[in-house]
């Protein structure tokens, strides 16, 4: 039986799960804490999870230069190191005793930074020079890094997506960097090609009530129509009234955030793709999303198209075509890293294979690690034994080939990152994946994505909230400042590899002319030791 305390525990968590606003939740998540003795855990710093001496250390440095007014130190001390990790205080561990937040320190000490980089970046140019100033923020970034939202694959539970986009929002944390696969990749086109302006009034409850409407309806058409077939049609469909049609350059020029959408080859010899400004500038964001739904064997390749020099649509690599991107590619970390210097990962997890693979969290899902850990070991090989398959006995059949590599690089992805935010699978039939959900259904994913992201809110704030303040400091100094102080940069490099080369060169003139005269200032015959000179007196 459980005690008094445990049963209030139990009431509060079942008030958080059914929560119908932030507030709400909110409310029951602080009582949770109270009770539960994780606010007296919050307010102590000691703890074997991170260096919290470090963390105090550096935050009284920063302290005691604000309160003297010693700017230089103060540019100093951030100098000496600004990390998302330093001390060990990004670690999921230190998020798990509270509902709220962390460690008391550890939020002090961000907020301190965060109010020391706007002090900075406030200060008049006669103090610190505003080219010292950006060479600092410029390269703070560049060190820092930033985060990214990766939505992934997952079907009908694609709706969970728009509940954690609604979420972050709502309280300013959505990232400049956003990536989507599959169900993930209309999500992400649909957040990436409208206006701040536009998405607010999208996620009010009585126009996305609307929304979803339309998507049941859809939905309802598709599998139950004519025939019970899915038409490809009516996809495209959707995705025209959902999303402009745009390029990925136009709709990073609109909005400013980089939206990336996975996509995975239909034939043998190529491999997946990442398509964003970058590296497909010109190709229409609506033709990317057709290719990344493109499930196999439910619905047909795809061939993308861009926009040439004429403004006309032509097609894009006309002689390949693309299918479902979380097939091969559901979480790209490692080229939004190469891409944008993200290096902190925030994951909208629905695809069904997080119930089998490791956690970087612990806590992925209702399955006991115990059993996750032989799935995982299962899952593996089975991807292994795919590989050979493919290698040894399939090469003479391509379509075949096809089939089981692609059953390999799915058994074999990581679907997991810094922080992963996924649906409470207890309260949904897996099974209903491919199929039919009625509008109470899709709007209840819509909430479980919001409940996902609450809990998570502070973690994603305290996380994200210095490098989103260097952009936001970058970004208000302006293309022309930066340029400026770029152009300084190398000529600065530039000087000095003149004043290297100089040396060196005169160095290499100098020696030879050095060693002649040394030469010949000592030249003696060879073999033949050096005998002083006997002098005798003067005859008188």
């Amino acid at each position: 039986m459980l005690s008094r305390p445990a049963k209030e525990l139990r009431k509060l968590e079942k008030i958080m799960d059914n929560a119908e606003s932030y507030d709400e939740w909110l409310e029951a998540a602080r009582a949770y804490d109270a009770r539960s003795g994780a606010d007296k855990w919050r307010q102590r710093d000691q703890t074997k999870l991170y260096d919290y001496a470090q963390i105090r250390r550096r935050l009284d440095a920063l302290r005691h230069h604000r309160a003297r007014h010693d700017n230089h130190g103060l540019l100093f001390t951030l100098n000496e190191g600004i990390h998302g990790n330093m001390g060990g205080m990004g670690k999921a561990e230190l998020y798990r005793p509270a509902r709220i937040g962390t460690k008391v320190l550890i939020e002090d000490y961000v907020d301190e930074i965060v109010d020391a980089l706007e002090h900075i970046a406030s200060l008049d140019d006669s103090e610190i020079s505003r080219e010292e100033k950006l060479d600092f923020f410029q390269r703070a970034s560049h060190c820092y890094g930033r985060t990214a939202l990766m939505l992934s694959g997952g079907g009908a539970l694609g709706h969970f997506h728009i509940g954690v986009v609604k979420t972050l929002i709502e309280h300013d944390l959505l990232p400049n960097v956003i990536s989507g696969s599959s169900a993930g990749s209309l999500v992400t086109a649909v957040f990436g090609t409208h206006t701040q302006r536009e998405l607010e009034e999208l996620v009010k409850p009585a126009n996305l009530v609307a929304e979803v409407k339309k998507e049941a309806s859809w939905m309802d058409r598709m599998l139950f129509g004519s025939g019970g077939q899915m038409d490809v049609h009516d996809l495209e469909e959707t995705v025209a009234r959902l999303v402009p049609d745009m390029t990925f350059q136009e709709a990073f020029e609109l909005t400013g955030r980089n939206i990336n959408i996975s996509i995975a080859p239909a034939d043998l010899h190529q491999t997946s793709r990442l398509m964003n400004a970058i590296a497909s500038p010109n190709v229409y964001v609506r033709k990317a999303v057709m290719a990344s739904c493109a499930v196999p064997g439910v619905y047909p390749p795809v061939m993308l198209e861009a926009k040439n020099v004429h403004g006309e649509r032509q097609p894009y690599l006309p002689t390949w075509r693309w299918v479902d991107g979380s097939v091969t590619d559901d979480l790209p970390a490692k080229r939004l890293a190469r891409l944008y210097g993200v290096n902190h990962y925030i994951a909208s997890l629905i695809n069904p294979m997080v119930l089998v693979t490791k956690d970087a969290d612990g806590e992925h899902t209702f399955i006991p690690k115990a059993m996750r850990e032989i799935l995982h070991k299962r899952a593996s090989k089975l991807a292994q034994t795919s590989s050979i398959v493919s290698q040894r006995y399939t090469y003479k059949w391509p379509r075949f080939n096809v089939i089981v590599n692609m059953f390999a690089s799915v058994l074999n992805q990581e679907y997991s990152a810094d922080i992963n935010v996924y649906p409470n699978f207890r309260k949904f039939d897996m099974r209903k994946i491919l199929s039919h959900l009625s509008e109470s259904e899709l709007m209840e994913l819509v909430r479980q994505g919001e409940i996902a992201t609450w809990k998570e809110l502070d973690r994603i704030e305290t996380s994200s909230k210095i490098s989103m303040t260097l952009d936001s400091i970058l970004e208000r100094y302006g293309e022309r400042d930066l340029r400026h102080v770029a152009r300084k940069r190398k000529q600065k490099a530039a000087i000095a590899t003149r004043r290297s080369r100089t040396r060196s060169s005169s160095a290499a003139v100098a020696a030879p002319k050095k060693a002649v005269a040394k030469q010949a200032a000592g030249k003696r015959p060879a073999g033949k030791k050096r005998v002083a000179r006997k002098t005798t007196p003067a005859a008188g």
